[in-house]
């Protein structure tokens, strides 16, 4: 009778002191994205931040010629093909006692559904700009993602050894367009052919552009006699009176204002030339935040706690095509992930075994003895996790935020040889267990219906699943040009609409009901009819639906 009381001390004192280490690991941890347009030159920024971070020794260009444009980051052979990112990839270094996990986001819209997706599972973003282009449309569109959850944005202006904008143009645009307070980090000396560094406002230093990246000179401020040696005249009178003219009219770094979301830091280089990158990777690892609380149905929940919790934003299929493996990617949240835990699913009440978690390095990977909160692990999945699932220890709690958006373009498979129906149903499972596309199954009876964000994605499902399943498949159109989720408390006003609209009904992947529309006015018709019902085109993955219009 007396050992209850001991043995529930024991697991008191076991748990404060995971919750120590949790505390302490989660504070070297910096979890980040590169969002940009396609071109602004994300990829190849990425390969020279794992280069810089020791993890590989020769970055990859995503336009260089044979084996070097082999990029660890564009792993899958349509992305090596066609220069593009088109999935997530995640990769984990350390550099200065702090581990960088760095999400690499695809930059093409028809893709932006996993970026949104993967924004869940970060805590800070790194915005590439073409020095030349300035903000364009997708980098709009993903900073506004960022903006509705409070993502800290650090800028890097790309490309700076190529003739082009103003640095104080590019900077006003950053403000007008995007409403943030800009800070410069540092500033351009020279641009074009005749860029020969940059000033590290932060930090005075000089960091001036040779043959394998930084030259790094600290200076004691503008008026270092190291200056007029090591830059010409016209230069360095030009680099005095901009960095005065700045200095002056923008405000300095505030770290609070940056944490919530209204404030970037804005850095210059050239990620192809591997210029300016050391110091924009120092100025993650000192600004960026740790993993911060993160809300859940139930409470908030703190990275220093005790007990383990995470969400999966992302499910990839045949990482190793000779294996048909699927890896569900789990964003840590609280506690300490050990190998050979069992976690319960709280979707579904199960529990699920983590025998083997991964860290990854694009396709390659390594098991994970232990990870940490802010850590992004794999782990094996046979079909049991899917996007937006909550793993704890036993905590009935569910994280929220991770979406599934209304597809633009509805198709249907056709088949060349009927004899592989068998194989595409399959494969169009397992992707949309990886949200590469949408499934949904027609009440009906018919055919399934495939949903896609853009039509470049159709080319890259029917690359895969010629590629991975041996099946050679193409789509077409449907007579519905759109898809709401619905849902309503009126259970009778459910079955009228259902009566009604069978031959418009299906179920999506995780069997929720969805309408389909020759039009939008038919969309609106509908509204107008069924007043009880509630229709959305963006749906909470295993949640709640929030109003999408």
């Amino acid at each position: 009778m007396d050992q209850q009381p001991e043995t529930t001390t024991r697991a008191g004192l076991a748990q404060d002191a995971v919750a120590r280490d949790a505390a302490q690991q989660s504070a070297r941890r910096r979890t980040f994205a590169i969002i940009a347009h396609p071109d602004a030159g994300k990829t190849t920024l990425t390969e020279k931040l794992l280069l810089k971070g020791g993890a590989i020794q020769l970055a990859g260009a995503v336009r260089a010629k044979g084996n070097a444009r082999r990029t660890r980051s564009d792993w899958m052979k349509i992305e090596q093909d066609r220069g593009i990112s088109v999935a997530t990839s995640v990769m984990t270094f350390e550099r200065d006692n702090l581990i960088f996990n760095l999400l690499d986001t695809p930059g093409h819209e028809d893709f932006s559904e996993d970026t949104y997706r993967t924004l869940t599972a970060v805590d800070a973003a790194v915005m590439v700009l073409d020095g030349a282009k300035g903000i364009e449309a997708q980098t709009l569109k993903l900073f506004e993602v960022c903006r509705l959850r409070d993502i800290p944005i650090v800028t890097f202006i790309n490309k700076m050894d190529r003739e082009g904008r103003e640095p104080m143009e590019l900077l006003d645009e950053i403000e007008k367009t995007l409403a943030l307070d800009v800070t410069p980090a540092a500033w351009p000396i020279g641009a074009g052919r005749d860029l020969l560094g940059v000033y590290d406002i932060v930090n005075p230093a000089l960091r001036l552009l040779g043959e394998e990246g930084d030259e790094v000179i600290p200076v004691s401020g503008l008026d270092d006699p190291i200056l007029e040696a090591r830059i010409p005249a016209p230069l360095l009178a030009e680099l005095r009176e901009q960095v005065g003219l700045v200095t002056m009219g923008y405000p300095e770094f505030d770290m609070e204002a940056f944490l919530q979301g209204t404030m970037t830091p804005v850095f210059f280089g050239s990620a192809l030339r591997d210029f300016g990158v050391g110091q924009l990777l120092d100025g993650l690892g000192r600004m960026a935040p740790p993993p911060r609380p993160r809300a859940a149905d139930a409470r908030e929940v703190a990275p220093g706690e005790g007990r383990l919790s995470g969400f999966v934003f992302k499910v990839q299929a045949n990482m190793d095509p000779n294996h048909r493996d699927r890896v569900a990617f789990l964003r840590i949240c609280s506690g300490r992930l050990e190998k050979g835990m069992r976690l319960t699913q709280t979707r579904t009440g199960k529990q699920v075994p983590v025998n083997a978690p991964l860290f990854f390095f694009a396709k390659d990977r390594q098991v994970a003895e232990e990870a940490w909160p802010g850590d992004v692990v794999g782990i094996a999945n046979h079909g049991t996790l899917r996007i937006g699932d909550t793993l704890t220890e036993g905590e009935p709690l569910n994280f929220r935020g991770v979406p599934s958006f209304a597809p633009e373009h509805l198709r249907r498979a056709r088949l060349e040889d009927p004899m592989l129906a068998k194989k595409l149903k399959k494969a169009l499972e397992q992707l949309a267990d990886e949200g590469v596309v949408q499934l949904f199954r027609p009440l009906d009876g018919s055919p399934p219906v495939v949903g896609v964000v853009g039509l470049l994605q159709l080319d890259v499902l029917a690359s895969r699943i010629k590629v991975e399943y041996g099946v050679p498949v193409s789509f077409e159109a449907t007579h519905w040009d759109q898809l709401r989720w619905f849902a309503s408390d009126d259970k009778e006003a459910v079955e009228r609409f259902t009566r009604q609209h069978k031959a418009d009904l299906a179920e999506d992947h995780d069997a929720e009901m969805v309408a389909f529309f020759t039009s939008d006015w038919r969309r609106r018709r509908a509204e107008e009819e069924f007043p009880a019902l509630t229709f959305h085109a963006v749906r909470e993955q295993h949640g709640l639906a929030k109003p999408g219009g």
